[in-house]
C-alpha cells in the first residue's frame, strides 16, 4: 500500500540511495560490521501513525501479538478485513494515489529488463519459457501492466476475494491478451503467511507492497518456504516501502513499515543475499520513499573490478 509520511518527520534520518552489490554484503572483509549493524537496526525505535514511540521492534511486536502471540490470528484478520472494505480499482488499492502506477510501472520494468537480461540471457526474445509468482497481487495491476508481457505465465496470490476475482476478469484472454503465449495461469486466494509454492515452478517470486503485513517471524518463514519454488537462477524480487529508520506502525490496516537496515536483517534472517537494489523516482514527495531488492539463494559471484571502473561506478546507481 502506498505510505504518506508527512505526519512522521520526527522519525530520525539515515542517508539512502541506490546500491548495487557485486557480493553479498554480509560476506564481505567488513561482514561483521554490517552484521552488527543490521542486528543493531533491529532494536531502533519507531512510532505508530497516532505517533506513539516504540523502544524498539521487539517491543512493538509483544504489544501487537501478545506475548504469546495469542493477537497474531486477529493481526492478520484485521489486515484483510481493511481491505475487503476497500473498491477493487486502481484508486482503491493504490490509497487514492492512482496516478502512482504509471511511475512505479515504468520503475519496475526497467529493474526487471536488467534482472532479466543479466540472469536469464534469452527471455526478451523469447527463447525462455518464464514464469513468475505475483505475490499480493491485488486487483492483478502489476501483473497486467508489466509482468504478463515479459513472462509465459503468471499465476496471482491474494487473499482478498473481490480483489482476485476483479484480478481474474481482467486477465481473462477475452479481456486482455499480450499472445498466445502470455497468460495468467493460476489464482490463489491465500495469505502469504500460509502459501507454499510447487517446487522449481518460478524464474522470479514477485513481491509488492504487501510484505508490511506480515510479522517479522512469518516474513522469514515465508521466505524460507518460498525458495523451494524457484528454478535455479531464479530471484526474489521485493518492491516496498521504507522509513529513514526504525519502523511505523499503522495500526488501521495492520501492517509495518520497515527501514533499509530492517529489511537487510531480515533478509540475512531467511539467508538470502542481495543482487541488486534500487530506489523507485518520480512518486510524490509527500509519500513514504519505495525501494525495490531482487535476492538470490545463492551468493552472487565476486565482480573484479579495475581501480578506474570502481571510480566511474561511483556511487553504484543503476542507469
Amino acid at each position: 500500500m502506498i505510505r504518506s509520511q508527512v505526519t512522521f518527520n520526527r522519525l530520525p534520518s539515515l542517508p539512502l540511495c541506490d546500491v548495487v552489490f557485486s557480493q553479498d554484503p554480509f560476506n564481505t572483509p567488513n561482514r561483521r560490521r554490517n552484521r552488527t549493524e543490521t542486528r543493531v537496526s533491529m532494536e531502533k525505535g519507531g512510532l505508530d501513525f497516532a505517533g506513539r514511540e516504540f523502544k524498539n521492534a521487539e517491543e512493538m511486536w509483544r504489544e501487537q501479538l501478545g506475548e504469546d502471540h495469542s493477537k497474531k490470528t486477529e493481526w492478520y484478520r484485521q489486515g484483510v478485513g481493511y481491505w475487503e472494505g476497500v473498491e477493487a480499482s486502481t484508486n482503491g488499492v493504490l490509497g487514492g494515489y492512482a496516478q502512482v502506477n504509471e511511475p512505479d510501472i515504468m520503475g519496475s520494468e526497467a529493474f526487471l529488463k536488467q534482472l532479466l537480461s543479466e540472469r536469464f540471457p534469452g527471455a526478451t526474445n523469447g527463447q525462455r519459457h518464464l514464469v513468475v509468482l505475483d505475490c499480493g497481487s491485488g486487483i492483478g495491476r502489476v501483473s497486467k501492466n508489466l509482468l504478463i508481457r515479459y513472462f509465459n505465465e503468471v499465476d496471482l496470490l491474494e487473499p482478498v476475494s473481490h480483489f482476485l476475482e476483479t484480478a481474474r476478469e481482467s486477465l481473462a484472454p477475452e479481456n486482455h491478451k499480450v499472445s498466445d503465449m502470455h497468460k495468467a495461469t493460476n489464482f490463489f486466494c491465500m495469505p502469504l503467511q500460509e502459501f507454499t509454492p510447487d517446487a522449481g515452478r518460478y524464474n522470479i517470486i514477485w513481491v509488492q507492497w504487501c510484505i508490511g503485513h506480515l510479522t517479522d517471524d512469518d516474513f522469514v518463514s515465508f521466505f524460507k518456504r518460498a525458495k523451494v519454488g524457484l528454478k535455479p537462477g531464479g530471484l526474489f524480487v521485493l518492491k516496498e516501502n521504507i522509513v529513514r529508520s526504525g519502523f511505523v506502525l499503522d495500526t488501521e490496516d495492520r501492517s509495518v513499515t520497515r527501514s533499509d537496515l530492517y529489511f537487510r536483517e531480515l533478509f540475512r534472517q531467511c539467508g538470502l543475499h542481495l543482487y541488486i537494489s534500487k530506489d523507485q523516482k518520480g512518486l510524490p514527495e509527500e509519500l513514504f520513499a519505495v525501494k525495490m531488492y531482487a535476492l538470490t539463494t545463492e551468493l552472487p559471484k565476486k565482480v573484479h573490478r579495475t581501480r578506474s571502473e570502481v571510480q566511474a561506478n561511483r556511487p553504484g546507481v543503476i542507469k
